[in-house]
């Protein structure tokens, strides 16, 4: 489960985010919407413990993101903006490279890595070297980098850039699995149609705020909004100028 509770962070007279709450559950799916610079992928670096909040809390199962740093990081798989992989390195090396930083035993890490080659279709290219990749194999191995120890919370940072239709319907399937298995799945998204297909709790971020936080149904109803779209453009305009 994952906890945010007040937090603001500032880049110089930038106010990023400005008292962020809401919960993220385990085995529901939690969308955070908002429109660029509102403050999800700020939101997402501080549950990854890469940013450290100026005020407020948030944490992973109960393992608080700055002060206990490393038990959080344990805890969850994180898909970044941005694969950052090791472009000299093959897919499969660089999911085994990650399994060994998380610990996994060296007779463990081999089924591991095969499993997640197949269970996203990453075989064709699992051999060559990252450096040349397209988009989507990009995030397709990120992906399977971050389930190669299977965390119990997974954070997604819009998982679905680059991926072509069937890659998209894949990963879908992968994060209704996830759910079913009892993880937390926290992923940020700009496509309705995907959070609207998948999430049971969708967080709108607007000017470092929470503008609206509940189910696609509870916004619309909300907002007095007939679908998801228009409910997102209202709850925008809700929370008015930073």
């Amino acid at each position: 489960m994952i906890k945010v509770d007040g937090i603001h962070k500032s880049f110089g007279k930038v106010r990023a985010l400005r008292g962020v709450s809401f919960d993220a559950p385990n085995g529901k799916i939690t969308g955070l919407l908002g429109p660029n610079g509102a403050g999800k992928s700020t939101t997402l670096r501080v549950l990854y413990t890469v940013l450290r909040p100026d005020r407020g809390s948030a944490s992973i199962d109960n393992a608080d993101v700055v002060t206990d740093s490393l038990a959080a990081r344990q805890r969850i798989g994180a898909l970044p903006h941005g694969a950052g992989l090791y472009p000299h390195l093959t897919a499969r090396e660089n999911i085994a490279y990650y399994a060994r930083l998380c610990g996994l035993e060296n007779h463990a890490i081999d089924e591991r890595v095969e499993n997640l080659v197949a269970l996203l279709e990453i075989g064709d290219f699992a051999d060559r070297r990252t450096k040349g990749f397209s988009q989507g194999q990009r995030t397709k191995v990120a992906l399977a980098r971050s389930l190669v120890h299977s965390p119990q919370n997974v954070i997604l940072d819009e998982p679905s850039n680059g991926l072509d239709v069937m890659a998209t319907r894949s990963l879908r399937e992968l994060i209704l699995k996830l759910k079913d298995a009892g993880c937390c799945v926290l992923f940020s998204s700009h496509v309705m149609q995907e959070v609207a297909a998948l999430c049971d709790d969708i967080v709108i971020i607007a000017n470092g705020k929470v503008a609206i936080d509940d189910s696609a149904d509870g916004i619309c109803e909300r907002t007095g909004c007939d679908d998801l779209e228009d409910a997102f453009v209202r709850a925008i305009e809700m929370v008015g100028p930073a």
